[in-house]
């Protein structure tokens, strides 16, 4: 499956006509296709923004870890989050991965929920747990396991995969 990328023009070499419109569109087969000054973004622990519709229509913006696998994005929440409830309702999503040192040089990737995992799955549950480590250690750079449970609730995950639909990428490092 083909992913678009739509390729903004930016201003890192100074002015010009047309600037911050998309200058070019390509297209990649898979997120490992992407040009490495923005892959490093998604495998970097750089905090991404995601938008999600909520309840009111209106887009609610959270800051949370990234992962992937293949072209497969992941998003792991706790099942008391409202977002889990938002994403099933309305299953599209939107990620923003900016470069900390460089508001300029970001990624945004546009998805679509296509299956969702829970932690108490017999059979697939400890996979949802294992990348739950996986992304703490990519974020913490501690070993796992995720030591940010809240002790006041027994709290439960789920891991929602999604389909990239369409990219737009900014900038350089």
């Amino acid at each position: 499956m083909a992913i678009t990328v739509a390729k903004f023009r930016d201003v890192a070499d100074g002015t010009q006509p047309g600037q911050f419109e998309v200058g070019d569109h390509a297209s990649v087969t898979s997120l490992g296709d992407l040009d490495p000054i923005y892959k490093q973004l998604l495998d970097e622990p750089v905090t991404a923004v995601v938008s999600v519709t909520g309840s009111t229509g209106r887009s609610n913006l959270t800051p949370v870890w990234f992962d992937y696998e293949g072209d497969t994005v992941l998003l792991n929440l706790a099942t008391h989050r409202r977002k889990v409830d938002w994403l099933r309702k309305a299953p599209q999503a939107t990620f923003l991965l900016m470069n900390p040192a460089n508001a300029y040089h970001w990624i945004s990737i546009k998805a679509t929920v296509v299956r969702e995992v829970s932690e108490d799955d017999p059979e697939e549950g400890p996979r949802v747990t294992a990348q739950l480590d996986r992304i703490w250690t990519k974020y913490t750079g501690n070993p796992g396991p995720y030591a940010l449970r809240d002790p006041g609730r027994d709290e439960r995950r789920v891991l929602f995969e999604l389909e990239v639909d369409s990219i737009a990428t900014f900038g350089r490092p």
